[in-house]
């Protein structure tokens, strides 16, 4: 007997569950060949708005967190990657248009990219913090502490899994909630990693998945108040300018497009989401 396929719609993933775009908007995700793969959630202004509250609530729990914990939950995310790696494998293969063995390599690439990120969030600090040399009886101190929540736009039109990973994972490394634009033509993977997320121990609202449009998204997650920090890496092909200059208007850090590939694993990443907090203390005069 011959049986229906069960077409699955991907929704976003706001707070730890997973709406509808508030607005009731979807679109088609096509495989490289043209063919109908889903429907996917087109995120709008209120689904941003929602899924920056949702990070805020989340940012206390999880910078609170030991260091050694936060890699202990990051390195379950990337043991569930591991156990779902043939959907990822598909799912890569047939959006994307790669063969077997690229799609392959790129979903190991983005599990080994995980597992990197996990065992930097217990030793980040002793590498960008330091003890100063001053002169005077003092000690002087500097350690680094999350930023807050942090916008991010995943690079566009490729590579989509691998992408998605290299700018979500440093940022949860050291604390901070993210809100993520994922691949526009390229969503499921990115879809199916917050299915992992939600199925580990991430807290809810730690990490949040907008699918959609990139250009119609990040102008408010650039000038939303409540966003401590945007990372640009996949903008390349919207007017980022224009976002950084909203950015500005609320001192946001900005991480620029790099203008073609970047280092998926990289301390630089870690820290460029950090603020450093510099403590003086007198020594004993005995």
């Amino acid at each position: 007997m011959t049986r229906l396929a069960v077409p699955k719609t991907y929704k976003l993933f706001i707070g730890g569950a997973f709406p509808r775009s508030e607005s009731g908007r979807s679109y088609e995700v096509v495989a490289a060949d043209g063919g109908f793969l889903a429907n996917a959630a087109k995120a709008s202004r209120k689904d941003a708005r929602d899924a920056v509250v949702a990070a805020r609530k989340a940012v206390s729990g999880w910078s609170g967190a030991t260091a050694y914990n936060r890699g202990q939950v990051l390195y379950r995310v990337a043991e569930l990657m591991e156990g779902r790696r043939a959907q990822f494998v598909a799912e890569v293969q047939t959006s994307e248009g790669l063969s077997a063995r690229d799609a392959a390599a790129q979903v190991d690439d983005a599990i080994d990219t995980w597992v990197w990120y996990a065992g930097w969030a217990d030793k980040f600090v002793q590498v960008a913090g330091n003890a100063n040399a001053v002169a005077g009886p003092f000690f002087n101190i500097s350690v680094p502490e999350p930023t807050g929540v942090v916008a991010a736009i995943a690079p566009q039109g490729g590579s989509s899994l691998l992408g998605f990973v290299a700018v979500v994972a440093p940022a949860l490394v050291t604390g901070n909630a993210v809100v993520v634009v994922a691949d526009e033509r390229h969503p499921l993977s990115a879809v199916s990693l917050a299915e992992v997320l939600a199925t580990s121990d991430v807290p809810g609202g730690v990490v949040n998945v907008l699918t959609g449009s990139a250009a119609e998204i990040a102008p408010w997650l650039a000038s939303h108040a409540d966003v401590n920090a945007l990372d640009l890496t996949g903008a390349e092909s919207i007017d980022w300018v224009d976002l950084q200059i909203a950015a500005a208007e609320t001192l946001k850090r900005v991480v620029p497009p790099t203008g073609g590939g970047f280092d998926t694993r990289s301390l630089d990443r870690i820290v460029a989401f950090t603020e450093t907090k510099t403590v003086w203390h007198t020594k004993s005069m005995r």
